[in-house]
């Protein structure tokens, strides 16, 4: 709800603070004494296009502060812009425009762009005037308003989308991974055949690359290797030898400690003399040179780097990538059942759907049948009696199915009999628009829209009981807890304000200024009198006027 504004030169608006109560707030003044200059320095306020021809003549900027009370969805939306407010924290929005054309947004002293400020003011105020193009006349907000009107099952439906979706991104990513690994199919065969062919092991280049070095060094140490062990061959070698003592010395070795300690010694000597005969020929054996053998090794040693190298991997890695593609080659045979099963899931999900967005369409014709319904009985008593309503639910194509379902939603009129519906904006003249858009609100009550809605100057036109008609309803909406703002030239519809707000232009030699007043109860009787008598209040006209007041 507007709770205050600020305007400093504005037009012909110097310095003005109002503030605005819940209910029905009317604006009334003579012609020219700008009315529309108010309003134009809310829009500005709510994000509309900042144009430099605001500012008051000799004044360097113009200003606009509103002040609301911000309901939840505003809240959520600037917590996503991360701009913090607490639920009983007054919501200040300030625009400025320079003379020469620059313009700056606040809210909450927090700088924000026009298109945050346009989407806050869109929820927090809704103006119908005449050229207004926002609110109930965007056929993007009319199927949340049915489906807020006929308590339409519509959150169900999102879900049953969303699962569906999501059941479809699935499977066209199963189908995007399938084509191209078909595509590889017969690299993918033949690499597979080519590697378990060569039959690449765990671990096998470093045993290969070991074993090729111990031959190499065979190689070169072989002549000096066979020296070495022709000392430990034949019966005359130094170990054989060793051993014909230690025989001997065994018989010996009673007689005398001494010949018992030489024999231990001995025996030692003995032992590790045959180790390193073990050793040597093992070593022997180890570095033994076959050159058969050695040029298998390097050949195998060459295939199995270029085999790495021809897949852009390390040679340890070979026995894992034969797997890995062979699963893949694997994955191709078994991803038609795969698909199947997807294709199963998204099948299940979109019937799931359909069900759900057949029930919500029936729903929304229902509701559709009851809205016109309650808007008809609210056309006649307007002077609209000629015209009719009709709530429009079509279903979309397949293609253009969404969250919200199967159905595209809009309002549409006929101003004569006769004549075709078509929407509101492109076939009702300025007072009709408003009339309609008043019907509609009333039919519509609470269901969505901003807490506060501006109509201007609704009753262009018409006198009388229609008038009074207009009144009475502005009134009944407003007493559904909206705070309403009416500029108007009708004193039936400002006898219905529970605020009056005066609207006048005064001029001291060559500056003119437009002040505005909000009038008591006899100042609300005067007012009321001149919009029935003119220039001279009369005392019928004040009677009159009394009269219309007490009807409230």
């Amino acid at each position: 709800m507007l709770t205050g504004l600020s305007i400093r030169d504005v037009v012909l608006i110097e310095a003005l603070d109002l503030e605005f109560d819940v209910g029905l707030c009317v604006l009334t003044g003579e012609t020219g004494a700008g009315k529309s200059i108010l309003l134009d320095a809310l829009a500005l306020a709510l994000g509309a296009r900042a144009d430099s021809g605001l500012v008051r003549s000799g004044a360097e900027r113009a200003q606009v502060a509103a002040s609301f009370n911000a309901p939840a969805n505003v809240l959520a939306m600037l917590a996503e812009n991360d701009i913090s407010l607490d639920a009983d924290e007054s919501l200040i929005i300030r625009r400025s425009v320079r003379a020469d054309g620059g313009s700056k947004a606040f809210i909450n002293d927090q700088p924000c762009s026009a298109a945050l400020l346009r989407d806050v003011g869109a929820c927090l105020v809704e103006i119908h005037g005449q050229h207004d193009d926002r609110g109930l006349l965007n056929p993007r907000g009319h199927r949340a308003l049915l489906d807020a009107f006929g308590r339409c099952d519509a959150a169900s439906v999102a879900a049953y989308f969303a699962a569906w979706q999501g059941a479809k991104a699935q499977l066209d990513a199963a189908r995007e991974a399938l084509e191209n690994a078909a595509r590889d199919r017969e690299w993918l065969e033949h690499a597979v055949a080519e590697l378990r062919r060569f039959a690449p092991q765990e671990g096998e280049e470093e045993q290969l690359a070991s074993e090729r070095a111990d031959m190499q060094k065979g190689e070169r140490i072989a002549e000096d290797l066979r020296a070495v062990l022709e000392a430990f061959e034949g019966s005359d070698s130094g170990l054989a030898k060793l051993r014909s003592a230690a025989r001997r010395l065994d018989r010996l070795a009673g007689e005398h400690a001494l010949l018992a300690a030489a024999l231990t010694a001995l025996d030692r000597s003995v032992i590790e003399a045959s180790e390193a005969e073990d050793k040597l020929i093992a070593a022997t054996q180890a570095l033994s040179f076959d050159p058969e053998r050695l040029d298998a090794i390097e050949v195998r040693l060459f295939e199995l780097r270029g085999l790495a190298r021809k897949h852009n991997v390390r040679p340890e890695e070979l026995a894992q990538l034969t797997g890995d593609l062979a699963a893949k080659l694997d994955a191709i045979e078994a991803g038609g059942e795969g698909l199947a099963k997807l294709e199963a899931e998204v099948s299940r999900h979109a019937d799931a759907y359909r069900k759900a967005a057949s029930a919500l369409s029936a729903q929304r014709q229902e509701a559709a049948t009851r809205l016109d319904a309650a808007v008809a009985a609210e056309l006649a008593p307007l002077k609209l009696d000629a015209a009719k309503f009709r709530t429009a639910v079509e279903a979309f194509p397949e293609d253009r199915w969404t969250a919200h379902g199967m159905d595209r939603v809009e309002f549409l009129i006929s101003t004569n009999p006769g004549a075709p519906f078509a929407p509101l904006a492109k076939i009702a003249s300025g007072g009709e628009l408003s009339r309609f858009i008043l019907a509609l609100k009333v039919a519509l009550a609470e269901e969505g829209g901003a807490a506060t809605i501006i109509f201007d100057e609704i009753d262009r036109g018409v006198g009388g009981a229609v008038a009074s008609a207009i009144g009475e309803r502005l009134a009944r909406l407003a007493g559904a807890g909206k705070q309403l703002l009416a500029v108007t030239h009708s004193p039936q519809v400002a006898a219905k304000g529970q605020a009056h707000y005066f609207i006048a232009k005064s001029s001291e030699g060559t500056v003119t200024r437009t002040g505005v007043t909000r009038l008591d109860a006899e100042g609300r009787r005067q007012e009321i009198a001149r919009m029935l008598s003119g220039a001279e209040i009369t005392d019928e006209a004040r009677a009159q006027a009394a009269r219309l007041m007490e009807g409230v």
